[in-house]
């Protein structure tokens, strides 16, 4: 990969080899498939389907006010009250839902403006700042897969060279230099 480099203040540039670009469309692919909002559940009495159509009007599911089971899922949408479930759970299911739609057009912006095929990438500053936040979330995810920890460096290191992990391992701390050259051209 060529880093990212300014573009007079006005975006970011840089060029992805064919793997990079696909590796890439994979993980935030991934990314906006989990993110996604579950399919609604069939309602029989009135009572559901009230609720349905609340939640589908404003938004507002039940099963918004909960902390996902998915720890990936936990990371990219986590509590605001980490102390206090019920305050958590009541902002959860206000805010979840359009927190879910920005990442999944920051994801989706990424795609967008990736080549298929790899080559040059031109950026505007804000499809820049997009990148940065749908890498973060890439990250993020592929980080508590791994279970990594602030000491990265050396659990990667512990791993032997025919471990497969290693290779995921080289794949976060790629994304995490895909992501600093971009903050950096954008700085």
């Amino acid at each position: 990969m060529e880093p990212f480099r300014s573009t007079r203040g006005k975006g970011a540039r840089a060029s992805l080899a064919p793997a990079e670009a696909s590796l890439l469309r994979s993980l935030v692919s991934q990314v906006i498939a989990l993110i996604a909002p579950d399919a609604p559940s069939a309602f029989t009495d009135s009572d559901g389907v009230l609720a349905r159509l609340d939640a589908e009007l404003t938004g507002l599911g039940e099963d918004q006010a909960q902390t996902p089971d998915d720890p990936v899922l936990a990371r990219l949408l986590p509590d605001a009250y980490r102390d206090d479930p019920d305050a958590s759970g009541e902002f959860r299911r206000y805010t979840e839902s359009s927190l879910r739609s920005v990442k999944h057009e920051a994801a989706q912006l990424m795609l967008d403006t990736l080549p298929e095929e790899g080559g040059r990438i031109q950026l505007s500053h804000d499809q820049a700042l997009a990148w940065l936040k749908a890498l973060n979330d890439v990250r993020l995810a592929l980080g508590v897969r791994l279970n990594v920890t602030e000491e990265f460096e050396e659990q990667w290191d512990r791993l032997d060279a025919d471990d497969p992990q290693r290779s995921a391992f080289e794949v976060y701390a790629w994304l995490g230099a895909v992501q600093e050259s971009l903050v950096h051209a954008l700085a």
